[in-house]
């Protein structure tokens, strides 16, 4: 659902969009801390909100970080 959010961000578009690993922080909703395979050896880390259900908001791309590798450990940010 936050691809794309991703895509506007970037200005393009992902032939591949693979979460391979993610993280929750739980706050006044949920923070999601995803890594992403974006194709070749690319990886993107992204911080996803999701609101409390009450709030009956979508999910929402809060931020990224681009040019990750594989190895790169995802942590929050």
């Amino acid at each position: 659902k936050v691809k794309p959010q991703l895509e506007e961000k970037e200005g393009k578009t992902f032939d591949v969009f693979t979460a391979v690993e993610f993280k929750t922080q739980v706050v006044a909703g949920t923070n999601y801390f995803i890594k992403v395979h974006v194709g070749n050896d690319e990886f993107v880390h992204l911080r996803v909100f999701r609101s409390l259900p009450h709030d009956n908001k979508p999910l929402s791309l809060h931020s990224y970080q681009s040019s990750k590798n594989k190895h790169d450990e995802l942590a929050f940010f």
